[in-house]
């Protein structure tokens, strides 16, 4: 492994190589299932219609890390495809197959610790049965903390029916790592996969808005949370929100007296935005300790180079670079970077640090 500082590629999908017939196995619904058509090629299948194809970069991890190599990444964080979540689903069932994706998460990373940190996911419809995955998943399975979704059958994140899972998550010192998913606007959205190119930006946003005006980040300072695809349209239309929060507190700041322009550093995003404009701009907004680099790989929406379009933006200084390569990943995920360097496979220690609210602790924005 090479010297510090690392590329940690915080935003990356796996899925086992096989799982059970879902819908035999609890008897009713419309489960996701993987069939394997050919050698080196796949299917997600949901009944009959096709979702996604997928190759071995998908489950195996010897390809991730050949791909990781090739682009210098040093440490994937994986999680789930948001597919998986089935919030919809009977808890019982959801918590099963819960378990079992975390199972075989925490199997690949305890393979390779050095590699590879894992983000379970818990069956958000059902908060308590959520709390009690999410111990365990940082307990027993020793994973960094979860992966959930943006919104829990239509309820947004200030629910607080959810408070609970949030305030688990801040005493279990877990990092929590949102994903845009069932993108609000679908019905109009049936073309030109808009849901994803329109749908996932605004998604996003609104799962940030959600936990802004809903005081759940003014209320847990201690807790890590970040938020995908560079936080979506969030960043770009700051300036509107938090005119709107001055102009009508009445409808805005019901929940919370801190403006969004002052939550700023109570939370993360990745550095999936395509663009090297959108990417000094989301730098400016957020600064450099809350971006970390992520690339949604292996997927057609990710950046095929992880890391490229840091690598090579203009204007940014040395130590600036390293913080959006690795560092901000690292303090998120509340590890230490010693514990990727070497070649023993030791396994990774989560450490203290100071709270996201807190002073940040990175570099300058942009430097020369």
């Amino acid at each position: 492994m090479p010297a510090c500082p690392l590329k940690i590629d915080l935003h990356t999908h796996i899925l086992p190589e096989s799982w059970p017939d879902l819908s035999e196995r609890y008897g009713q619904g419309s489960w996701p299932r993987l069939e394997h058509t050919s050698p080196g090629c796949a299917r997600v299948m949901i009944d009959d219609r096709l979702f996604r194809e997928v190759e071995p970069s998908t489950w195996d991890p010897t390809v991730r890390l050949a791909d990781c190599d090739r682009c210098g990444v040093d440490v994937q964080v994986l999680s789930t495809v948001p597919v998986m979540f089935s919030y919809s689903a009977k808890v019982a069932d959801a918590l099963d197959l819960s378990r079992l994706l975390n199972d075989h998460l925490a199997g690949v990373c305890a393979d390779r610790p050095t590699r590879f940190v894992g983000l379970g996911t818990i069956p958000m419809q059902d908060p308590d049965v959520a709390v009690k995955e999410l111990q365990r998943c940082v307990e027993e399975l020793g994973l960094a903390g979860v992966q959930i979704g943006s919104h829990v059958n239509g309820a947004n994140l200030d629910d607080p029916a959810l408070f609970g899972v949030f305030e688990a998550a801040a005493a279990l010192n877990a990092a929590v790592f949102v994903h845009p998913w069932e993108m609000l606007g679908g019905q109009r959205m049936t073309k030109y996969w808009l849901p994803w190119l329109v749908g996932m930006p605004a998604e996003t946003a609104l799962a940030i808005c959600s936990v802004i005006f809903g005081g759940v980040l003014e209320r847990l300072p201690a807790l890590r949370i970040a938020f995908a695809h560079g936080g979506g349209a969030f960043a770009f239309t700051l300036g509107r929100i938090d005119y709107g929060f001055k102009v009508r507190p009445d409808l805005c700041a019901v929940d919370c007296s801190l403006s969004p322009r002052g939550q700023l550093g109570r939370f993360y995003v990745d550095s999936l935005v395509h663009d090297a404009a959108a990417l000094k701009y989301l730098i400016e907004v957020m600064g450099t300790e809350r971006v970390a680099l992520g690339s949604d790989y292996p997927f057609a929406l990710g950046e095929k180079e992880p890391g490229a379009l840091i690598e090579t933006l203009d204007g940014l200084s040395t130590t600036a670079r390293a913080r959006l390569l690795g560092g901000s990943a690292l303090e998120f995920l509340g590890l230490t970077a010693d514990a990727f360097v070497g070649t023993d496979d030791s396994a990774a220690t989560t450490t203290a640090r100071p709270p996201a609210g807190g002073s940040p602790t990175g570099s300058p924005t942009m430097g020369p």
